[in-house]
């Protein structure tokens, strides 16, 4: 059966960078001399600067010191090694993952007073059978295609619904602008926009479309036959080869983007959130849209991907439970809740918060296009993001063929599923996260 979310769309991010921290809550700091560690996947400059503004207010009105540590790309693999000591961060975030890779490690929030605020997609996105509620989400994913309003308004261009109007837009932007503009940037680093673009495609080429074009239930028992998926590496190295895209995908600063696009050098970008605001402040003479991830096959409509992105969760053997506690109920509080929301140009998950965001007008005009979930969260084993990424790596410097990326897809994803103890037929659901080693896990 298919898993949609309504369009009730919520949500925010960040956080801040303070110090170091291991979990069970140490020491040291000022005021009560109580420190809370944090982790988090978030990235983006602006929403940080904000989530440190409001760290900090917390950091006043309670005493309790906040150590907010920022990763990045090593997220993952750091939160691999605190679980396999089981020395996890008071408050963390479980990027997508909270049940499945993180669930044994979350304490119960369902009983905080905010939980009864959520809406219906977040709670049910976040809550099990038994009614447990595993984090409290900063914001819910929203993603589709950021767009150059400005730069496509110029060039006559209505904004894309499906691929083939995607790309002719991109060619048409290549014949008329040139050099001058870059139809599809995507920037590996620290972006993951190769991985971005796959993860986002796999879902109208095949899972959102009815009838023959639809693969949900062969990619839960890991029966999918691999080769449907080589549309999408043939159609990147065409836009490659046709110059449609940066030719330092690879090696380009997802960093970068908010200035090109600034500069008017950009036109289609996987991005969202607070992308488009930032790019206005730089430059407010553009302006950025943005459109679902369009679709592939005829018959379809386009898809917002969406669900769980960045949270708060509490370590369930944290020391410091009811400190990790107080600080998310601080986040949740109706007008922190607001500036977050509005930090990162998405709507609260919170019932009770009425904020405004920068997409507001693309959001309204597709209100009524479905949500889809992420493809990796849902259809593949855990690992698998790193394996998208890679293949397409590998592809853009021509190392691997399109049918080879799909054969190291079906492989790697044979080999995942076998780790987490999935056997053919099974839903991947099903499985349990393998337990991590922890010198492994530091490797």
């Amino acid at each position: 059966m298919k898993k949609r979310l309504l369009l009730s769309m919520p949500v925010v991010t960040a956080v801040v960078l303070s110090g170091c921290g291991g979990g069970g809550g140490d020491s040291s700091g000022e005021g009560s001399g109580e420190t809370l560690t944090l982790y988090s996947s978030v990235t983006n400059e602006s929403e940080k600067e904000t989530f440190e503004e409001l760290v900090a207010d917390f950091e006043e009105e309670s005493g309790i010191q906040v150590n907010v540590n920022l990763p990045g790309a090593d997220y993952e693999s750091q939160l691999r090694v605190q679980m396999a000591s089981n020395e996890m961060p008071d408050v963390f975030d479980t990027h997508g993952w909270s049940q499945n890779r993180y669930g044994d490690y979350t304490e119960d929030l369902s009983g905080e007073d905010w939980a009864g605020d959520l809406n219906d997609n977040m709670s049910s996105l976040l809550s099990d059978e038994e009614e447990k509620l595993y984090a409290y989400p900063i914001n819910e994913a929203l993603d589709g295609i950021s767009y150059n309003k400005t730069l496509l308004d110029e060039h006559g261009i209505e904004a894309p619904e499906t691929y083939d109007e995607l790309l002719a837009a991109m060619r048409q932007l290549e014949e008329e602008a040139g050099d001058e503009v870059t139809p599809m940037f995507m920037a590996q680093e620290g972006a993951g926009a190769i991985a971005q673009y796959f993860d986002q495609m796999a879902t109208p080429l095949l899972t959102s479309a009815e009838g023959e074009n639809n693969y949900e239930e062969e990619l839960k028992e890991g029966t999918f036959d691999w080769s449907n998926y080589t549309f999408l590496p043939e159609q990147l190295q065409t836009m490659q080869d046709e110059g449609l895209v940066n030719e330092d995908a690879v090696n380009a600063n997802g960093a970068q983007a908010v200035n090109l696009m600034a500069q008017n050098q950009i036109a289609f970008i996987f991005a969202g959130g607070s992308f488009g605001a930032d790019v206005t402040e730089l430059n407010p003479d553009v302006e950025v849209g943005m459109v679902p991830v369009p679709s592939i096959h005829e018959g379809d409509d386009p898809s917002w991907i969406g669900g769980e992105r960045h949270t708060l969760a509490v370590w369930n053997e944290s020391d410091m439970k009811e400190e990790a506690k107080e600080f998310i109920s601080f986040m949740a509080e109706e007008e922190n809740a607001k500036t977050m929301a509005e930090a990162t140009s998405l709507p609260s998950p919170l019932e009770n918060v009425d904020s405004e965001n920068y997409y507001e007008d693309s959001y309204a005009k597709y209100e009524d296009i479905e949500i889809e979930p992420y493809f990796d969260r849902e259809y593949l084993p855990s690992g698998m993001w790193d394996v998208i990424g890679s293949t397409g790596e590998e592809l853009l410097a021509g190392s691997m063929t399109p049918e080879q990326v799909s054969n190291e897809m079906a492989t790697e994803f044979e080999r995942l599923r076998e780790e987490v103890g999935v056997e053919e037929g099974e839903d991947i659901e099903e499985a349990e996260e393998p337990e991590v080693d922890e010198e492994e896990a530091e490797e």
